[in-house]
């Protein structure tokens, strides 16, 4: 929980990092041009890093950051790779696409408002996720794509001489995604990860396949998450995608504090959506394991959709029985069946220490993969 408003920590210095200040100094910012506005923002050519955000020797805590920037292309979004370090640490605790990271799942910018995320209008990003260190840390932003970006305007603000006690954790973000997944294999957003932490959530982009499918529902898959030594089975289970969400019988365009699905579109076949687990905490004590199942389902009105996109599909169950809609076969009015679509995640955690054993991020080439297209 944050200090309350009235309160003054003893010790503790606010400090902002954007392109008027980059190093967050104390007394340097908007020297530019005589402080007219000399350097609101930033150019990044393709290929090059720089350093947002620094601080050495201190405690401190990130506590808002907000960027917005001229090309907001979903290949943009994709290309740019935003990091956290922690205390010195060599590898990052947060690596992910800048439009993932901000909860713009597929590189969609869509208006929406959370607990952690928000973008306003559709044409910035926010956070608000509260992120500690205790002796230094280090933002950075990587153009990995083949574009220059002309501008690009951040605030990181955060403060410094923060006092943190031992249950103090340490913020993490991890983007994965397949395209497509396997069938029969849970898609991953967190795979196994030791250490004590607490799973804050993740934000979803899905790309269903239409073109084997047909427009039939995607999300009958169950989010499980597996705890502190779980094996086969988890201890945490929904009963559906849409119903992780908050949401029932398929999902539409909404938008609430801890769970919304902020991008639906029908038509390119896109949806991202997200929940975070602020009021409902999801802790861990040895180990996690967070996954999210690929079935689709089929009733009396997708029947005939089916037929026309010809479908064989498995069964959902034990067993790998299939079954084919085509040349007028008799077929059930309802059923699961499993699927294989273009799924990504940007998954948040805090954990006991600054870095964590997950892979690094997929190269660029695999995150910008068909980005923007309307079909898997």
């Amino acid at each position: 929980m944050r200090e309350p408003l009235y309160a003054m920590p003893r010790g503790v210095e606010t400090r902002w990092a954007s392109p008027e200040n980059r190093t967050g100094g104390k007394g340097i910012a908007a020297m530019a041009k005589g402080g007219r506005k000399g350097s609101p923002c930033l150019s990044i050519k393709a290929k090059e890093e720089v350093v947002l955000a620094r601080e050495d020797g201190v405690s401190g805590m990130i506590r808002r950051i907000w960027v917005t920037l001229n090309d907001r292309s979903p290949r943009m979004l994709r290309s740019l790779r935003l990091e956290f370090y922690w205390d010195g640490a060599e590898k990052a605790a947060a690596s992910a696409p800048l439009g993932d990271f901000f909860g713009t799942g597929l590189g969609r910018m869509a208006a929406f408002q959370s607990s952690l995320f928000s973008s306003p209008e559709g044409r910035s990003f926010n956070c608000f996720v509260p992120m500690p260190f205790r002796t230094g840390m280090k933002v950075t932003l990587t153009n990995e794509g083949d574009t220059d970006l002309g501008m690009f305007f951040y605030d990181i603000d955060y403060t410094v001489g923060d006092r943190h006690g031992e249950d103090a954790l340490y913020f993490h973000a991890h983007f994965r995604r397949e395209r497509p997944t396997v069938l029969r294999e849970d898609y991953e957003i967190v795979p196994r990860l030791h250490g004590r932490g607490r799973f804050l959530g993740a934000n979803i982009g899905v790309k269903p396949d239409a073109v084997t499918y047909g427009l039939t529902w995607w999300g009958e898959g169950e989010c499980k998450i597996y705890l502190d030594g779980d094996d086969s089975y988890p201890t945490l289970c929904s009963t559906g995608t849409e119903d992780y969400i908050g949401t029932g019988w398929e999902q539409g365009r909404f938008g609430h504090l801890y769970q919304g699905c902020h991008v639906a579109d029908k038509e390119r076949l896109e949806f991202c959506f997200y929940r975070y687990h602020v009021p409902d905490p999801v802790y861990f004590q040895e180990d996690i394991r967070v996954t999210m199942q690929q079935i689709g389902y089929w009733e009396p009105r997708t029947i005939e959709v089916m037929r026309q996109a010809n479908a064989t599909v498995m069964l959902a169950g034990e067993g790998h029985r299939t079954i084919s809609f085509g040349n007028g076969s008799e077929v059930p009015d309802y059923g699961n069946f499993e699927r294989r679509d273009d799924w990504s995640s940007c998954a948040y955690f805090y954990l006991d220490r600054p870095y964590s054993e997950l892979p690094e991020l997929d190269p660029v080439e695999k995150r910008v993969e068909a980005i923007g297209e309307d079909t898997v």
